[in-house]
């Protein structure tokens, strides 16, 4: 298997794991996982991530400088993506998680080989590999599971951190 190939494995995997934890959390849809943020508002998170990984990778594509929507800094991104996303019901989130990951993997897949090596700007600024950024994205999402695995099993109470 290729670098590729893993990495979107890995991937695939992450995802897997936080879907493994959906049906007992979204029993209790109103329930807080993290202060302030129900399962929606976590979905509604994840989806502003891919939206931002998805926008970096076209314009690496198309050889333009993407922009940097968490230059003010992930707090101020993860709260934005919350945001615009707030008036949405949970089914509409929820399809738009899954749908954002479908896009994002298309593209990697699709991606010539020289562009999967040649550095880019990560949506946060620094300049990185797109196997640097899904290696991220996969730490992030096992970190998300995790902590659901911890929220389902103990104490269903509001998570302390969010990222």
């Amino acid at each position: 298997m290729d670098e590729r190939q893993e990495l979107l494995q890995r991937l695939d995997e992450a995802r897997a794991r936080v879907l493994s934890f959906l049906p007992q959390i979204e029993s209790l849809p109103g329930r807080e996982i993290y202060p302030g943020w129900t399962v929606k508002e976590m979905l509604a998170h994840m989806t502003g991530w891919d939206d931002a990984v998805i926008a970096s990778l076209r314009a690496h594509l198309s050889g333009r400088e993407p922009g940097t929507p968490a230059e003010r800094g992930i707090d101020d991104y993860n709260a934005r993506t919350v945001e615009t996303r707030e008036a949405l019901d949970y089914p509409h989130i929820r399809r738009e998680w899954e749908a954002t990951r479908l896009v994002l993997k298309e593209i990697i897949q699709a991606m010539p080989d020289d562009k999967f090596t040649r550095p880019l700007v990560l949506p946060w600024g620094p300049v990185g590999t797109v196997t640097d950024l899904l290696n991220i994205f996969v730490h992030h999402e096992h970190e998300h599971a995790g902590q659901l695995e911890e929220w389902v099993k103990d104490t269903r109470q509001p998570l302390s951190g969010r990222h």
